[in-house]
């Protein structure tokens, strides 16, 4: 790729579609939204899911290990977990048991706390949204063990904070899309040992 080639920045897309489905699960965990429906579903599929392997595989054209594991990661997430609830009906297979999916979401907490340590050389923003992301992987999984309904005591505590971690997922979405069309920092996302104003995921 010739060094005067300039690329879009992937991570606006991922971080919306991230942001956008996690609040919208959560909205059902806090008990708004009643049932898994399709809407969750189909964003689950599509924008969390396929738009997010999308934006993982752009990532990796930039060369950026990090965005192109977290993208393509938590996309194939989204699709796994749609999966996982859909499947009993339409292939016959047996539906995943709270028992598993407890330890489906440890798992997923396992690899984000991994992840969430290559945050700590980009912004804040993304800190607060990996750390965030770990302690609700965690959460969800006791909530499933312990056999906690959506819109029950620890699972609305679960929700809310996915609705901060999903906010703070578009928020910095939107930093970085009007950061760079404007050049200069119109919603801050405090970069990590720079002084400068804006700083990009793929700059690890």
């Amino acid at each position: 790729m010739a060094d005067d080639v300039k690329l879009a920045n992937p991570a606006v897309l991922g971080l919306t579609c991230f942001g956008l489905t996690t609040m919208l699960l959560n909205l059902h965990n806090v008990g708004i939204i009643k049932s898994f429906d399709t809407t969750i579903m189909g964003l689950g599929f599509f924008v969390g899911g396929l738009a997010q392997v999308i934006a993982g595989a752009m990532e990796f054209r930039k060369g950026n290990t990090f965005g192109t594991t977290a993208f393509i990661g938590y996309g194939t997430f989204w699709i796994s977990l749609c999966f996982a609830v859909i499947a009993k009906d339409t292939l016959g297979l047996e539906m995943i048991g709270k028992e598993g999916l407890a330890w489906y979401l440890l798992l997923w907490g396992v690899f984000t706390v991994f992840m969430t340590i290559g945050t700590f050389k980009v912004n804040r923003v993304l800190q607060f949204i990996f750390v965030t992301l770990t302690v609700l992987f965690f959460l969800l999984a006791i909530c499933n063990w312990a056999e906690i309904a959506a819109g029950e005591g620890l699972m609305i505590a679960s929700g809310i904070l996915g609705l901060f971690t999903g906010f703070a997922a578009l928020y910095l979405a939107m930093a970085e899309n009007l950061n760079e069309m404007y050049g200069k920092t119109i919603l801050p996302i405090w970069p990590v040992g720079e002084k400068e104003a804006y700083k990009r995921p793929e700059d690890l």
